[in-house]
Protein backbone atom coordinates (compact mmCIF):
# COMPACT_ATOMS: atom_id res chain seq x y z
CA UNK A 1 0.00 0.00 0.00
CA UNK A 2 1.17 3.51 -0.74
CA UNK A 3 1.82 5.91 2.11
CA UNK A 4 -0.58 8.27 0.34
CA UNK A 5 -3.44 5.91 1.22
CA UNK A 6 -2.48 6.09 4.90
CA UNK A 7 -2.29 9.87 4.70
CA UNK A 8 -5.75 9.99 3.16
CA UNK A 9 -7.14 7.82 5.96
CA UNK A 10 -5.44 10.02 8.53
CA UNK A 11 -7.09 13.08 7.00
CA UNK A 12 -10.50 11.38 7.03
CA UNK A 13 -10.09 10.44 10.69
CA UNK A 14 -8.93 13.92 11.67
CA UNK A 15 -11.80 15.62 9.84
CA UNK A 16 -14.61 13.92 11.75
CA UNK A 17 -15.59 14.07 15.41
CA UNK A 18 -17.77 10.97 15.16
CA UNK A 19 -16.07 7.98 16.75
CA UNK A 20 -18.01 5.52 14.61
CA UNK A 21 -16.82 7.19 11.42
CA UNK A 22 -13.22 7.19 12.63
CA UNK A 23 -13.46 3.47 13.39
CA UNK A 24 -15.04 2.70 10.02
CA UNK A 25 -12.34 4.59 8.10
CA UNK A 26 -9.54 2.88 9.99
CA UNK A 27 -11.08 -0.58 9.66
CA UNK A 28 -11.50 -0.17 5.90
CA UNK A 29 -7.80 0.66 5.55
CA UNK A 30 -6.68 -2.19 7.83
CA UNK A 31 -8.53 -4.73 5.70
CA UNK A 32 -6.73 -3.51 2.56
CA UNK A 33 -3.21 -3.88 3.97
CA UNK A 34 -0.81 -6.70 3.16
CA UNK A 35 0.22 -8.79 6.20
CA UNK A 36 3.64 -7.15 6.65
CA UNK A 37 2.14 -3.67 6.29
CA UNK A 38 -0.31 -3.95 9.19
CA UNK A 39 2.08 -3.26 12.08
CA UNK A 40 3.71 -0.09 10.65
CA UNK A 41 0.39 1.23 9.32
CA UNK A 42 -1.32 0.80 12.71
CA UNK A 43 1.57 2.67 14.29
CA UNK A 44 1.35 5.55 11.78
CA UNK A 45 -2.41 5.85 12.22
CA UNK A 46 -1.99 5.80 16.01
CA UNK A 47 0.36 8.78 15.74
CA UNK A 48 3.89 7.40 16.10
CA UNK A 49 6.39 5.15 14.32
CA UNK A 50 6.45 1.46 15.20
CA UNK A 51 10.04 1.96 16.39
CA UNK A 52 9.17 4.73 18.88
CA UNK A 53 11.39 7.80 19.06
CA UNK A 54 13.82 7.96 16.16
CA UNK A 55 16.24 10.67 17.29
CA UNK A 56 15.35 13.26 14.67
CA UNK A 57 14.74 16.76 15.96
CA UNK A 58 12.06 19.26 14.98
CA UNK A 59 14.59 21.76 13.60
CA UNK A 60 16.34 19.14 11.50
CA UNK A 61 13.16 17.93 9.86
CA UNK A 62 11.71 21.35 9.18
CA UNK A 63 15.02 22.72 7.88
CA UNK A 64 14.84 20.22 5.02
CA UNK A 65 12.54 21.45 2.28
CA UNK A 66 13.14 19.75 -1.07
CA UNK A 67 10.45 20.44 -3.68
CA UNK A 68 7.49 18.06 -3.17
CA UNK A 69 6.79 15.30 -5.66
CA UNK A 70 3.79 15.66 -7.94
CA UNK A 71 2.73 12.00 -7.64
CA UNK A 72 2.88 9.59 -4.65
CA UNK A 73 5.42 6.76 -4.83
CA UNK A 74 6.47 5.97 -1.24
CA UNK A 75 5.11 2.72 0.16
CA UNK A 76 4.21 1.97 3.76
CA UNK A 77 7.12 -0.47 4.05
CA UNK A 78 9.63 1.96 2.52
CA UNK A 79 8.91 4.50 5.24
CA UNK A 80 9.20 1.77 7.89
CA UNK A 81 12.54 0.63 6.50
CA UNK A 82 13.82 4.22 6.38
CA UNK A 83 12.96 4.70 10.06
CA UNK A 84 14.85 1.49 10.87
CA UNK A 85 17.88 2.92 9.10
CA UNK A 86 17.58 6.23 10.96
CA UNK A 87 17.59 4.47 14.31
CA UNK A 88 20.86 2.64 13.78
CA UNK A 89 22.84 5.66 12.59
CA UNK A 90 25.34 6.71 15.24
CA UNK A 91 28.81 8.15 15.60
CA UNK A 92 30.78 10.57 13.43
CA UNK A 93 28.92 11.58 10.31
CA UNK A 94 25.59 10.22 11.49
CA UNK A 95 23.93 13.65 11.51
CA UNK A 96 24.81 14.25 7.87
CA UNK A 97 23.69 10.72 6.99
CA UNK A 98 20.31 11.30 8.68
CA UNK A 99 19.81 14.53 6.79
CA UNK A 100 20.62 12.84 3.50
CA UNK A 101 18.20 9.96 4.20
CA UNK A 102 15.45 12.39 5.09
CA UNK A 103 16.15 14.65 2.13
CA UNK A 104 15.96 11.69 -0.25
CA UNK A 105 12.68 10.55 1.29
CA UNK A 106 11.05 13.99 1.40
CA UNK A 107 12.04 14.66 -2.22
CA UNK A 108 9.85 11.69 -3.19
CA UNK A 109 6.96 12.79 -0.98
CA UNK A 110 3.99 14.84 -2.08
CA UNK A 111 3.20 17.94 -0.01
CA UNK A 112 0.62 16.02 2.04
CA UNK A 113 2.98 13.07 2.56
CA UNK A 114 5.84 15.37 3.57
CA UNK A 115 3.67 17.08 6.17
CA UNK A 116 2.55 13.68 7.48
CA UNK A 117 6.13 12.36 7.74
CA UNK A 118 7.37 15.46 9.55
CA UNK A 119 4.52 15.38 12.06
CA UNK A 120 4.89 11.61 12.53
CA UNK A 121 8.60 11.82 13.34
CA UNK A 122 8.24 14.82 15.68
CA UNK A 123 5.26 13.48 17.63
CA UNK A 124 2.85 16.09 16.29
CA UNK A 125 0.55 13.75 14.39
CA UNK A 126 -2.69 14.33 16.29
CA UNK A 127 -5.32 12.77 14.07
CA UNK A 128 -7.86 11.50 16.58
CA UNK A 129 -6.87 7.82 16.33
CA UNK A 130 -5.48 7.10 19.77
CA UNK A 131 -5.18 3.56 21.09
CA UNK A 132 -8.83 3.28 22.16
CA UNK A 133 -10.19 4.16 18.72
CA UNK A 134 -7.60 2.01 16.98
CA UNK A 135 -8.45 -0.97 19.22
CA UNK A 136 -12.10 -0.70 18.16
CA UNK A 137 -11.04 -0.45 14.51
CA UNK A 138 -8.89 -3.57 14.76
CA UNK A 139 -11.83 -5.53 16.21
CA UNK A 140 -14.08 -4.30 13.40
CA UNK A 141 -11.55 -5.02 10.64
CA UNK A 142 -10.82 -8.53 11.92
CA UNK A 143 -14.43 -9.27 12.92
CA UNK A 144 -13.36 -10.38 16.41
CA UNK A 145 -14.78 -9.42 19.83
CA UNK A 146 -13.53 -6.08 21.10
CA UNK A 147 -12.87 -7.62 24.52
CA UNK A 148 -10.43 -10.08 22.93
CA UNK A 149 -8.49 -7.29 21.23
CA UNK A 150 -8.37 -5.20 24.40
CA UNK A 151 -7.15 -8.03 26.59
CA UNK A 152 -4.54 -9.15 24.06
CA UNK A 153 -3.27 -5.57 23.64
CA UNK A 154 -2.93 -5.05 27.37
CA UNK A 155 -1.11 -8.34 27.92
CA UNK A 156 1.12 -8.08 24.85
CA UNK A 157 1.89 -4.39 25.37
CA UNK A 158 2.08 -4.03 21.58
CA UNK A 159 -1.02 -2.94 19.67
CA UNK A 160 0.76 -3.28 16.32
CA UNK A 161 1.50 -6.96 16.93
CA UNK A 162 -2.04 -7.56 18.14
CA UNK A 163 -3.45 -5.92 15.01
CA UNK A 164 -1.42 -8.25 12.79
CA UNK A 165 -2.55 -11.33 14.72
CA UNK A 166 -6.20 -10.24 14.75
CA UNK A 167 -6.44 -9.49 11.04
CA UNK A 168 -4.34 -12.45 9.86
CA UNK A 169 -5.22 -15.20 12.35
CA UNK A 170 -8.35 -14.10 14.20
CA UNK A 171 -9.64 -14.57 17.72
CA UNK A 172 -7.84 -17.82 18.48
CA UNK A 173 -4.47 -16.13 18.01
CA UNK A 174 -5.49 -13.30 20.33
CA UNK A 175 -6.74 -15.67 22.99
CA UNK A 176 -3.37 -17.42 23.03
CA UNK A 177 -1.72 -14.24 24.29
CA UNK A 178 -1.30 -14.46 28.03
CA UNK A 179 0.64 -12.77 30.78
CA UNK A 180 4.33 -13.40 30.22
CA UNK A 181 6.84 -12.85 33.01
CA UNK A 182 9.46 -10.22 32.01
CA UNK A 183 7.05 -8.69 29.47
CA UNK A 184 5.22 -5.66 30.95
CA UNK A 185 1.44 -5.30 30.85
CA UNK A 186 -0.63 -2.15 30.95
CA UNK A 187 -1.48 -1.31 34.60
CA UNK A 188 -4.99 -1.15 36.02
CA UNK A 189 -6.04 2.44 36.72
CA UNK A 190 -8.37 4.08 39.21
CA UNK A 191 -11.30 6.46 39.05
CA UNK A 192 -11.78 9.31 41.51
CA UNK A 193 -14.21 9.48 44.43
CA UNK A 194 -15.07 12.55 46.46
CA UNK A 195 -14.65 10.76 49.79
CA UNK A 196 -14.37 7.30 51.35
CA UNK A 197 -18.10 7.10 52.11
CA UNK A 198 -18.95 7.55 48.44
CA UNK A 199 -16.44 4.85 47.49
CA UNK A 200 -17.56 2.37 50.17
CA UNK A 201 -21.23 2.95 49.34
CA UNK A 202 -20.48 2.13 45.69
CA UNK A 203 -18.16 -0.84 46.24
CA UNK A 204 -19.24 -2.42 49.53
CA UNK A 205 -16.57 -4.59 51.16
CA UNK A 206 -13.28 -3.08 50.05
CA UNK A 207 -9.56 -3.04 50.57
CA UNK A 208 -8.63 0.46 51.74
CA UNK A 209 -4.94 1.10 51.09
CA UNK A 210 -2.49 3.94 51.52
CA UNK A 211 -2.08 6.01 48.34
CA UNK A 212 1.62 6.76 48.14
CA UNK A 213 3.12 9.81 46.46
CA UNK A 214 5.56 7.90 44.29
CA UNK A 215 6.11 6.37 40.87
CA UNK A 216 4.19 3.31 39.69
CA UNK A 217 6.40 0.26 39.21
CA UNK A 218 5.69 -3.17 37.76
CA UNK A 219 8.24 -5.73 38.96
CA UNK A 220 8.92 -8.97 37.06
CA UNK A 221 11.12 -11.81 38.22
CA UNK A 222 12.17 -15.07 36.57
CA UNK A 223 14.59 -16.83 38.90
CA UNK A 224 17.49 -14.37 39.32
CA UNK A 225 16.47 -12.09 36.46
CA UNK A 226 14.47 -9.03 37.57
CA UNK A 227 13.01 -6.34 35.33
CA UNK A 228 11.29 -3.15 36.51
CA UNK A 229 8.90 -1.16 34.34
CA UNK A 230 7.17 2.21 34.72
CA UNK A 231 3.44 2.78 34.15
CA UNK A 232 4.40 3.69 30.57
CA UNK A 233 6.15 0.30 30.24
CA UNK A 234 9.65 1.80 30.11
CA UNK A 235 12.40 -0.43 31.50
CA UNK A 236 14.08 1.27 34.49
CA UNK A 237 15.75 -1.77 36.03
CA UNK A 238 19.24 -0.23 35.95
CA UNK A 239 18.10 2.79 37.97
CA UNK A 240 16.71 0.90 40.95
CA UNK A 241 19.28 -1.52 42.26
CA UNK A 242 17.80 -1.57 45.75
CA UNK A 243 14.36 -2.52 44.44
CA UNK A 244 15.91 -5.26 42.29
CA UNK A 245 17.54 -6.73 45.41
CA UNK A 246 14.21 -6.72 47.27
CA UNK A 247 12.35 -8.45 44.45
CA UNK A 248 15.12 -11.03 44.10
CA UNK A 249 14.87 -11.79 47.84
CA UNK A 250 11.15 -12.62 47.80
CA UNK A 251 10.02 -16.26 48.30
CA UNK A 252 9.09 -17.08 44.69
CA UNK A 253 10.96 -17.76 41.45
CA UNK A 254 8.42 -16.27 39.02
CA UNK A 255 6.65 -13.05 40.00
CA UNK A 256 4.78 -10.07 38.59
CA UNK A 257 4.04 -7.38 41.19
CA UNK A 258 2.43 -3.94 41.07
CA UNK A 259 3.71 -1.25 43.39
CA UNK A 260 5.10 2.22 44.03
CA UNK A 261 8.65 3.50 44.40
CA UNK A 262 9.20 6.47 46.69
CA UNK A 263 11.76 8.18 48.84
CA UNK A 264 11.46 8.25 52.62
CA UNK A 265 13.18 10.19 55.37
CA UNK A 266 14.76 8.64 58.45
CA UNK A 267 11.42 8.89 60.28
CA UNK A 268 9.73 6.94 57.43
CA UNK A 269 7.79 9.97 56.25
CA UNK A 270 7.75 10.29 52.45
CA UNK A 271 10.02 12.66 50.60
CA UNK A 272 8.61 15.38 48.37
CA UNK A 273 7.61 13.80 45.06
CA UNK A 274 9.91 15.99 42.97
CA UNK A 275 12.94 15.05 45.10
CA UNK A 276 12.23 11.33 44.83
CA UNK A 277 11.52 11.55 41.11
CA UNK A 278 14.72 13.49 40.54
CA UNK A 279 16.63 10.47 41.83
CA UNK A 280 14.32 8.07 40.01
CA UNK A 281 14.96 9.79 36.67
CA UNK A 282 18.75 9.73 36.92
CA UNK A 283 20.73 6.89 35.38
CA UNK A 284 23.74 7.05 37.71
CA UNK A 285 22.41 4.72 40.41
CA UNK A 286 20.91 7.52 42.54
CA UNK A 287 17.62 5.58 42.62
CA UNK A 288 19.18 2.84 44.72
CA UNK A 289 18.12 4.69 47.88
CA UNK A 290 14.42 4.65 46.95
CA UNK A 291 12.10 2.12 48.60
CA UNK A 292 9.27 0.05 47.16
CA UNK A 293 5.84 -0.91 48.48
CA UNK A 294 3.65 -3.44 46.64
CA UNK A 295 -0.14 -3.37 46.43
CA UNK A 296 -0.99 -6.14 43.94
CA UNK A 297 0.27 -9.40 42.47
CA UNK A 298 -0.48 -10.62 38.95
CA UNK A 299 1.52 -13.84 38.80
CA UNK A 300 3.30 -16.24 41.17
CA UNK A 301 5.22 -19.37 40.14
CA UNK A 302 3.10 -20.32 37.14
CA UNK A 303 -0.26 -19.07 38.42
CA UNK A 304 -1.82 -16.06 36.65
CA UNK A 305 -3.94 -14.05 39.10
CA UNK A 306 -5.44 -11.39 36.81
CA UNK A 307 -8.90 -12.96 37.06
CA UNK A 308 -8.71 -13.84 40.76
CA UNK A 309 -10.71 -11.63 43.17
CA UNK A 310 -8.78 -8.96 45.04
CA UNK A 311 -9.18 -10.79 48.36
CA UNK A 312 -7.31 -13.80 46.93
CA UNK A 313 -4.62 -11.64 45.36
CA UNK A 314 -4.19 -9.77 48.66
CA UNK A 315 -3.66 -13.04 50.54
CA UNK A 316 -1.00 -14.13 48.06
CA UNK A 317 0.56 -10.67 48.15
CA UNK A 318 0.87 -10.80 51.95
CA UNK A 319 2.57 -14.19 51.73
CA UNK A 320 5.01 -13.11 49.03
CA UNK A 321 5.92 -9.52 49.93
CA UNK A 322 5.60 -9.43 53.71
CA UNK A 323 6.99 -6.10 55.03
CA UNK A 324 7.05 -4.61 51.53
CA UNK A 325 3.24 -4.68 51.33
CA UNK A 326 1.40 -1.35 51.33
CA UNK A 327 -0.70 -1.02 54.54
CA UNK A 328 -4.35 -1.93 53.94
CA UNK A 329 -7.55 -2.70 55.81
CA UNK A 330 -10.53 -4.77 54.60
CA UNK A 331 -13.79 -3.07 55.56
CA UNK A 332 -17.25 -2.00 54.50
CA UNK A 333 -17.50 0.60 57.28
CA UNK A 334 -17.01 4.20 56.06
CA UNK A 335 -15.89 5.29 59.54
CA UNK A 336 -13.14 2.68 59.62
CA UNK A 337 -12.10 3.75 56.12
CA UNK A 338 -12.09 7.42 57.13
CA UNK A 339 -9.92 6.70 60.17
CA UNK A 340 -7.51 4.82 57.92
CA UNK A 341 -7.45 7.78 55.50
CA UNK A 342 -6.77 10.23 58.34
CA UNK A 343 -3.87 8.08 59.53
CA UNK A 344 -2.39 7.86 56.02
CA UNK A 345 -2.55 11.63 55.54
CA UNK A 346 -1.17 12.16 59.03
CA UNK A 347 1.87 10.15 58.04
CA UNK A 348 2.44 12.31 54.99
CA UNK A 349 0.81 10.22 52.25
CA UNK A 350 -1.56 11.42 49.51
CA UNK A 351 -4.70 9.64 50.66
CA UNK A 352 -6.14 6.17 50.10
CA UNK A 353 -7.26 3.79 47.39
CA UNK A 354 -10.58 2.00 47.89
CA UNK A 355 -10.78 -1.24 45.89
CA UNK A 356 -13.74 -3.59 45.64
CA UNK A 357 -12.95 -6.84 47.44
CA UNK A 358 -14.25 -9.01 44.59
CA UNK A 359 -12.66 -7.00 41.77
CA UNK A 360 -10.33 -8.61 39.23
CA UNK A 361 -7.23 -6.96 37.79
CA UNK A 362 -8.37 -5.22 34.60
CA UNK A 363 -5.09 -4.54 32.89
CA UNK A 364 -5.04 -1.23 31.06
CA UNK A 365 -8.51 -0.15 32.18
CA UNK A 366 -9.65 2.75 34.33
CA UNK A 367 -12.60 1.02 35.91
CA UNK A 368 -14.99 1.78 38.73
CA UNK A 369 -13.63 -1.01 40.95
CA UNK A 370 -10.71 1.14 42.13
CA UNK A 371 -11.34 4.62 43.56
CA UNK A 372 -8.70 7.12 44.66
CA UNK A 373 -9.45 9.58 47.44
CA UNK A 374 -7.25 12.59 48.19
CA UNK A 375 -8.18 15.22 50.80
CA UNK A 376 -7.05 17.95 48.41
CA UNK A 377 -8.70 18.06 45.00
CA UNK A 378 -6.09 17.54 42.33
CA UNK A 379 -6.37 17.22 38.56
CA UNK A 380 -3.90 15.97 36.00
CA UNK A 381 -4.13 18.55 33.21
CA UNK A 382 -2.16 19.32 30.07
CA UNK A 383 -0.25 22.55 29.49
CA UNK A 384 -1.55 24.25 26.35
CA UNK A 385 0.58 27.38 26.57
CA UNK A 386 2.44 29.73 28.88
CA UNK A 387 2.74 33.51 29.14
CA UNK A 388 6.00 35.41 29.54
CA UNK A 389 6.29 36.74 33.07
CA UNK A 390 6.98 40.29 34.13
CA UNK A 391 8.57 41.97 37.14
CA UNK A 392 10.57 39.41 39.11
CA UNK A 393 9.55 36.72 36.59
CA UNK A 394 10.82 38.65 33.59
CA UNK A 395 12.44 36.23 31.11
CA UNK A 396 10.57 33.17 32.38
CA UNK A 397 7.47 31.49 31.00
CA UNK A 398 5.12 31.74 33.94
CA UNK A 399 1.32 31.81 33.70
CA UNK A 400 0.19 28.39 32.48
CA UNK A 401 -2.79 27.69 30.20
CA UNK A 402 -4.36 24.44 31.38
CA UNK A 403 -6.47 21.97 29.43
CA UNK A 404 -8.58 18.91 30.26
CA UNK A 405 -8.81 15.97 27.87
CA UNK A 406 -11.86 15.86 25.58
CA UNK A 407 -13.11 12.24 25.69
CA UNK A 408 -15.17 12.78 22.53
CA UNK A 409 -12.23 14.04 20.49
CA UNK A 410 -9.08 11.98 21.05
CA UNK A 411 -5.99 14.14 21.15
CA UNK A 412 -7.96 17.34 21.82
CA UNK A 413 -8.07 19.40 25.04
CA UNK A 414 -10.45 21.97 26.51
CA UNK A 415 -9.00 24.94 28.37
CA UNK A 416 -10.19 25.21 31.97
CA UNK A 417 -8.03 27.91 33.49
CA UNK A 418 -4.66 29.50 34.12
CA UNK A 419 -2.24 29.61 37.03
CA UNK A 420 1.14 31.05 37.95
CA UNK A 421 0.98 29.88 41.59
CA UNK A 422 3.12 27.21 43.20
CA UNK A 423 6.12 27.82 40.94
CA UNK A 424 9.60 28.05 42.43
CA UNK A 425 12.49 29.71 40.60
CA UNK A 426 13.84 26.24 39.83
CA UNK A 427 10.52 25.18 38.34
CA UNK A 428 10.23 28.40 36.33
CA UNK A 429 13.68 27.82 34.84
CA UNK A 430 12.85 24.22 33.95
CA UNK A 431 9.43 24.93 32.48
CA UNK A 432 10.70 27.83 30.37
CA UNK A 433 13.13 25.53 28.58
CA UNK A 434 10.59 22.71 28.43
CA UNK A 435 7.88 24.81 26.79
CA UNK A 436 10.25 26.45 24.34
CA UNK A 437 11.18 22.93 23.25
CA UNK A 438 7.46 22.17 22.80
CA UNK A 439 6.64 25.48 21.12
CA UNK A 440 4.06 25.29 18.34
CA UNK A 441 3.37 28.99 17.75
CA UNK A 442 3.32 32.41 19.44
CA UNK A 443 0.71 35.10 19.82
CA UNK A 444 1.62 38.31 21.60
CA UNK A 445 3.17 37.23 24.95
CA UNK A 446 1.86 33.64 24.84
CA UNK A 447 3.90 30.64 23.74
CA UNK A 448 1.45 27.94 22.67
CA UNK A 449 2.87 24.44 22.98
CA UNK A 450 2.22 20.94 21.72
CA UNK A 451 -0.09 19.33 24.32
CA UNK A 452 2.37 16.81 25.74
CA UNK A 453 3.26 17.96 29.26
CA UNK A 454 1.02 16.79 32.10
CA UNK A 455 0.93 18.84 35.31
CA UNK A 456 -0.83 18.01 38.55
CA UNK A 457 -2.90 20.99 39.71
CA UNK A 458 -4.36 21.42 43.20
CA UNK A 459 -7.63 23.36 43.34
CA UNK A 460 -10.19 24.45 45.87
CA UNK A 461 -13.00 23.60 43.49
CA UNK A 462 -14.48 24.71 40.19
CA UNK A 463 -17.04 27.26 39.13
CA UNK A 464 -19.27 27.81 36.16
CA UNK A 465 -17.70 30.00 33.52
CA UNK A 466 -18.60 31.34 30.09
CA UNK A 467 -14.98 32.22 29.46
CA UNK A 468 -13.94 28.68 28.53
CA UNK A 469 -15.54 26.28 26.05
CA UNK A 470 -16.13 23.62 28.71
CA UNK A 471 -18.29 25.97 30.77
CA UNK A 472 -16.15 25.48 33.87
CA UNK A 473 -13.12 27.19 35.42
CA UNK A 474 -10.71 26.19 38.17
CA UNK A 475 -10.81 27.98 41.55
CA UNK A 476 -7.49 28.90 43.20
CA UNK A 477 -5.44 26.62 40.98
CA UNK A 478 -1.80 26.03 41.89
CA UNK A 479 0.91 23.76 40.54
CA UNK A 480 1.60 20.75 42.72
CA UNK A 481 4.05 18.93 40.44
CA UNK A 482 4.83 18.03 36.88
CA UNK A 483 3.92 14.46 35.93
CA UNK A 484 6.58 13.18 33.55
CA UNK A 485 5.33 9.67 34.33
CA UNK A 486 2.01 10.39 32.62
CA UNK A 487 1.12 11.06 29.01
CA UNK A 488 -1.55 13.49 27.78
CA UNK A 489 -3.94 10.59 27.10
CA UNK A 490 -3.95 9.98 30.88
CA UNK A 491 -5.02 13.51 31.80
CA UNK A 492 -8.36 14.11 33.51
CA UNK A 493 -11.29 14.66 31.17
CA UNK A 494 -13.40 17.77 30.85
CA UNK A 495 -16.32 15.57 31.98
CA UNK A 496 -14.49 14.86 35.27
CA UNK A 497 -13.83 18.56 35.78
CA UNK A 498 -17.46 19.46 35.06
CA UNK A 499 -18.60 16.81 37.54
CA UNK A 500 -16.91 18.78 40.35
CA UNK A 501 -19.61 21.44 39.94
CA UNK A 502 -22.04 19.12 41.74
Amino acid sequence: MLLADIVATSERVASTRARTQKIAALAETLRALAPDEIAPAVAYLSGEPRQGRVGVGYRTLYSLSPPPASEPSISVLELDEMIDRLQVLAGPGSQAARQQLLTDLLSRATAAEGDFIRRLLTGELRQGALAGVMTDAIAKAADVPLASVRRAAMLAGDLCRVASLAVEEGREALDRIGLEVLRPVQPMLASTAADVREAIDALGLSSVEWKLDGARIQAHRHRDEVRLFTRNLNDVTDRLGGVVDIVRSLPAERLVLDGEVLGVHDDDRPEVFQDAMSRFSRKDGSGSGLVVRFFDVLHVDGDDLLDAPLTERARVLDDVTGPWRIPAVLTDDPEVAQAFLDDAVGQGHEGVMVKGASSTYEAGRRGAAWRKIKPVITLDLVVLGAEWGYGRRQGWLSNLHLGARDPERPGEFVMVGKTFKGLTDKTLTWQTQRFLDLEARRESNVVFVRPEQVVEIAIDGVQRSTRYAGGVALRFARVKRYRDDKGPDEADTITSVQALLR
